[in-house]
């Protein structure tokens, strides 16, 4: 692990967790993260957990090997970033119905998903100029800061409208070998296989997701910035938080292009730090 003052840690496995058994895992971890000073949040439900965490490094490895002793998160694997900061201000861990909410709950990753692509591969795939389709399963406020080459995307605003827009965009391309791609990977479990379950013939999915490719291969075929669901905003390929901004308002990204010295949001035009939303709230109520 790096010396680097911050870890922050992503990670997820799509494993059968006994309903019951929830409650207890739950305040376990929260009393395990909580010693170690970590902040973030763990998602668990019958389908597996998914986490965002940052602390210090011999703490993150104590965490690791905490979760590490528990059968179902054997040897999971922590995609790791630095920072300087924690990005998160508190430690939460949430029982929630899916850890990746789609909305099909006839697609279980656990049971059963896509073939995963290696970064070194589809890396290949590219310079070989392979006939290929790369779908980013991403919503559109994350694809606005950066995307692979000549990738599609379905232009959605939540991952639940994902099964629809795929019915309605992509029947053309049902013979096609097609890649999907996210932040961290764990959408794609769930993409990918519904793809191959509504007939698309051969669907990959990017293994762990831009993270790992920008960890493995660089930014080689990739364009700008990736959003990350915390106080950073965004990574360059280097897994550097950049200077990008998050509108509190309406939480849109603002690369640091369209950023203006008055931080009024290019979007929603309010006061990018909160300052005018609050005082709008405040005369409204």
């Amino acid at each position: 692990m790096s010396t680097a003052v911050m870890q922050n840690v992503s990670c997820y496995r799509f494993v059968d967790l006994n309903k019951k058994s929830l409650p207890n895992l739950q305040k376990d971890i929260l009393e395990k993260a909580q010693s170690l000073d970590l902040k973030g949040t763990v998602l668990l439900s019958t389908e597996g957990i998914n986490l965002f965490v940052s602390g210090f490094e011999e703490n993150i490895q104590q965490f690791w090997e905490f979760l590490n002793a528990m059968k179902p998160f054997e040897n999971l694997e922590f995609k790791l970033s630095a920072s300087g900061h924690k990005p998160f201000t508190r430690m939460l861990v949430r029982i929630k119905k899916e850890i990746i909410a789609m909305g099909c709950d006839e697609i279980k990753p656990g049971k059963k998903t896509a073939p995963h692509l290696a970064t070194k591969e589809f890396k290949k795939w590219y310079q070989e100029k392979k006939d290929m389709l790369v779908l980013d399963v991403r919503n559109d406020y994350e694809i606005s800061l950066g995307a692979f080459d000549q990738a599609k995307d379905l232009d959605i605003h939540t991952f639940r409208a994902f099964p629809e827009k795929v019915k309605q965009l992509l029947k053309e391309h049902k013979s096609r070998p097609i890649v999907t791609y996210c932040t961290g990977g764990i959408r794609c479990e769930k993409a990918a296989q519904y793809m191959l379950d509504e007939g698309f013939e051969e669907v990959y999915q990017l293994e762990g997701g831009i993270l790992k490719y920008f960890e493995n291969e660089g930014g080689d075929h990739y364009n700008g910035e990736c959003f990350v669901f915390d106080k950073r905003t965004a990574v360059n390929a280097k897994l550097e938080e950049t200077a990008t901004k998050q509108c509190y308002a309406c939480r849109a990204p603002i690369a640091k292009d369209y950023q203006s010295d008055d931080e009024i949001c290019p979007h929603c035009g309010k006061n990018v730090n909160g300052k005018r939303f609050y005082a709008h709230q405040k005369k409204s109520a």
